[in-house]
């Protein structure tokens, strides 16, 4: 059985916290060239795929992943190029499903898309939507996204867009469709809606136990089935905060300082609790942050693959800002120590 490996980020860029002290932030400039260059080595080491993250915030220097991408897609040479995620609900699917076919033309047809509403709500303001139609723009959305990959020419009429008539959408994917994984942080809905359309899902996994989806997983295999979707078909993904480092104590140390001003940004702005070392170490052992040695995470994603049955598993690295040569170490060690204790695990599976 083969089991995908891969990475995503967010494109942090803050001040970059370390054990030594605090690094200023670095420009957005910078911290997207350094972005190509992780994913340059992330096909180096023989990753599967790499998900880059859409956000229109200071702390985060990518708002247009799909360029990103494609100035990696004419670096690398194997590794599949998605978002993660594509904030679609404040998006054009025309203009959505056009950027895609362009990266997958200059991929030579390792293009995907990860379709989800997002976490983050800066976009439906600054491009002229309502959060009270939060919903209806994802479901109209998706469905015009599906269909303009499904079909050359498309009609479509809905609520929150200009309808089309009998329209081309130019330039076609180089894969006969875009793989589109509707991406979702947990809801049961999601589960619901990516299983009844038969599409492969990505859940993220940011907290607590990753066993508690299992619920999500069965409801997207009940949808599915009821739907009349051959089950065999169905993917399932997910992706979860992790650092890799040559020691258990190297990750630990390492990794925290940018954990704790990360989380503690978005503790301000959501009303959580502050965040501290019980609480990582907590979920270093029994939650889904996946750091340590090379053996360490390793075994734990062996774990949540089984328990979840995952078709994919994909670190989220960063969390904050780190530094750029200790990403492109952990990276290396994911691809040449991680991937191969796990590859070796399932061959015969």
């Amino acid at each position: 059985m083969k089991i995908e490996l891969g990475l995503t980020s967010f494109g942090d860029n803050s001040d970059i916290y370390t054990e030594e002290g605090v690094i200023p932030k670095i420009s957005a400039a910078e911290r997207m060239r350094n972005i190509v260059e992780e994913i340059r080595l992330s096909d180096e080491v023989g990753l599967d795929v790499y998900g880059l993250g859409e956000h229109h915030r200071p702390d985060y220097a990518v708002s247009d992943p799909v360029t990103v991408l494609a100035a990696a897609a004419m670096q690398t040479e194997r590794i599949r190029l998605s978002s993660a995620v594509t904030v679609l609900s404040s998006d054009d699917p025309v203009r959505v499903y056009q950027r895609f076919a362009t990266l997958d033309a200059l991929s030579g047809g390792r293009a995907e898309i990860m379709a989800g509403r997002g976490s983050f709500t800066e976009s439906f303001p600054l491009f002229g939507y309502t959060l009270d139609d939060y919903d209806l723009l994802y479901q109209e959305k998706l469905d015009l996204l599906l269909q303009i990959n499904q079909n050359e020419k498309v009609t479509w009429n809905g609520q929150t867009r200009t309808a089309i008539y009998d329209r081309g959408v130019y330039p076609r994917a180089v894969q006969d469709k875009l793989p589109i994984y509707l991406a979702t942080g947990g809801s049961p809905e999601s589960s619901v809606r990516a299983g009844h359309l038969g599409l492969p899902i990505t859940y993220a996994i940011i907290g607590g136990n990753p066993g508690r989806f299992r619920y999500n997983v069965e409801v997207y295999k009940a949808a599915a089935r009821e739907a009349g979707h051959d089950l065999s078909q169905l993917f399932i993904a997910n992706h979860s905060w992790g650092y890799i480092a040559d020691t258990d104590e190297q990750a630990f140390k390492e990794y925290y300082p940018s954990t704790e001003a990360s989380h503690n940004v978005l503790a301000k702005e959501r009303h959580w609790a502050p965040y501290n070392e019980t609480a990582y170490i907590s979920e270093i052992e029994h939650g889904s942050l996946y750091v340590g040695s090379p053996e360490r995470v390793a075994r734990k994603i062996i774990s949540t693959v089984e328990t979840l049955g995952l078709n994919r598993f994909m670190v989220h690295l960063p969390m904050g800002s780190m530094e750029h040569d200790k990403i492109m170490h952990a990276i290396k060690l994911y691809g040449e120590k991680v991937k191969p204790i796990v590859d070796d695990y399932f061959k015969d599976k």
